[in-house]
């Protein structure tokens, strides 16, 4: 049995070709050959265990989620985990491969995989809401799906994002694009052509303002119960469509749930990503204001998992 740890993950990952692999997820979703039962979540004192089980032809996947709102106190991250990998045929244990990073790494791709289709092909700006684990691989991947030259970080807390800027800059490694934090949260709309909202709020961050919100892609990526919200209600009058990734999410995320049932949003905006994506239209030149919501499913990890795999055993 194969153990990829951070460190391994890291190495092995091409934002590219992870971002490929999520169009490849939405494939099978779309053609029904995969088998994904509803995640059962445990919770108790703010903190969520959260399994997520997923069949596909090649391989089964599992992963194990914690979900400690509550470790940002603590500099932590909130999210940590571990994916396990079993062969399809006989159910024997493959590999455990670090939740966290394939959590973080995936997200992203999924993230980037809405800007790949949806914004401009001219964007060079991109805003990060929530300077986190999620916020820092959304502006990974948005610099792997655009030529963005400056990111754009605003964070609620008030804690010194010195070292997070440093290290996103590495991260990135392009002497033509800069970090810079905003003073707030219009400043960051204002500036950018693509907007990634990485927060675990319960009220919208950003502005509700129609005309700060005019002609931007909306990446949400933090609200992932029925009480979290991140979209303001200017969107909806903006938006001709919303697209998401599988039905449950308009139950499970408050960014879909609270508007639908304030009549906000109805079933004839809603677009599944699979759908749109085989439908092969294009709306990344339309200037249209553009927003894909990802609450993620486990079907994204294990083919994420199973890549990365693949490429560890070729190394």
């Amino acid at each position: 049995m194969i153990i990829l740890s951070k460190e391994d993950i890291e190495k092995l990952v091409d934002p590219d070709k992870m971002m490929d692999q999520i169009e490849e997820a939405y494939k099978i979703f779309g053609t029904g050959e995969y088998y994904m039962p509803p995640r059962p979540s445990v919770e108790h004192d703010n903190k969520t265990l959260m399994y997520m089980p997923c069949y596909t032809k090649e391989i089964i996947g599992t992963k194990m989620l914690t979900i400690f709102p509550d470790n940002a106190k603590l500099g932590l991250p909130s999210i940590d985990g571990i994916i396990l990998l079993n062969n399809a045929v006989t159910g024997a244990p493959e590999a455990v491969l670090d939740g966290q990073s394939v959590t973080a790494w995936r997200t992203g791709a999924v993230g980037g995989v809405g800007i790949r289709h949806l914004s401009r092909k001219d964007c060079h700006t991109v805003g990060i809401v929530g300077a986190g684990i999620q916020g820092f691989h959304q502006a990974i991947y948005a610099c792997a799906a655009r030529d963005i030259r400056t990111i754009y970080i605003f964070n609620h807390s008030s804690r010194d994002l010195d070292d997070y800027l440093d290290r996103l800059e590495k991260a990135i490694d392009n002497p033509g694009t800069k970090v810079v934090q905003c003073k707030t949260v219009e400043e960051l709309t204002a500036k950018s052509d693509i907007i990634c909202t990485t927060t675990p709020s319960t009220e919208p961050v950003l502005p509700d303002d129609k005309e700060l919100l005019r002609g931007k892609c909306i990446i949400a990526i933090g609200s992932y119960t029925s009480e979290m919200r991140e979209i303001p209600d200017a969107v909806w009058d903006l938006v001709d469509k919303v697209y998401i990734e599988l039905p449950y999410a308009c139950e499970e995320c408050g960014d879909l749930s609270q508007p639908i049932k304030e009549g906000r949003l109805t079933s004839d905006k809603i677009v599944l990503m699979s759908d749109y994506l085989a439908s092969k239209e294009e709306e990344a030149d339309t200037g249209k204001t553009t927003y894909f919501k990802s609450v993620g499913m486990g079907l994204f990890d294990v083919c994420i998992a199973q890549r990365l795999l693949e490429e560890a055993k070729e190394r």
